[in-house]
């Protein structure tokens, strides 16, 4: 099987959803909350983050350390995210809650292929977020 490297396949992106039994403001405030990163997303923060400056600094499991900044705080349910690891450009990482009912809402993440991710990586990321999202889902409907 080819492993698809090229502009094309960069170009791709899957959108990973999750239906979450609670309010979406109340889903908003906790996920837009970097402190609390660390109990849903192993795919992102391996610690707790640590402000410097504009940014936060979180160790991931899988690059070290990088810079994350997030989009200001809104009432849109826009979460989106933006990740450095060291040595690597920048990566945007889009992710809305909506509110689909009066108690429900709908977690979004779109993952966008990055250039030098390969068939088996870009799978390997959507499996992961489609958990955190789960434990994120979990989380909220527990409290």
């Amino acid at each position: 099987m080819k492993q698809q490297t090229s502009e094309g396949a960069a170009a791709q992106s899957r959108v990973i959803t999750q239906r979450v039994a609670c309010e979406w403001r109340r889903a908003y405030v906790l996920a837009a909350d970097p402190k609390r990163l660390p109990e849903w997303a192993s795919g992102l923060a391996k610690s707790a983050l640590v402000p410097h400056g504009d940014h936060w600094i979180v160790r991931t499991p899988e690059s070290g350390e990088a810079r994350m900044r997030f989009a200001a705080r809104n009432d849109l349910g826009v979460l989106d995210h933006w990740v450095a690891p060291e040595g690597v450009p920048e990566v945007y990482l889009p992710f809305r809650v909506i509110g689909v009912a009066p108690d429900a809402c709908e977690l979004q993440f779109t993952l966008l292929r990055q250039p030098h991710m390969d068939d088996a990586a870009f799978e390997r990321d959507a499996q992961w977020i489609a958990r955190d999202l789960r434990t994120l889902r979990d989380l909220l409907e527990a409290g």
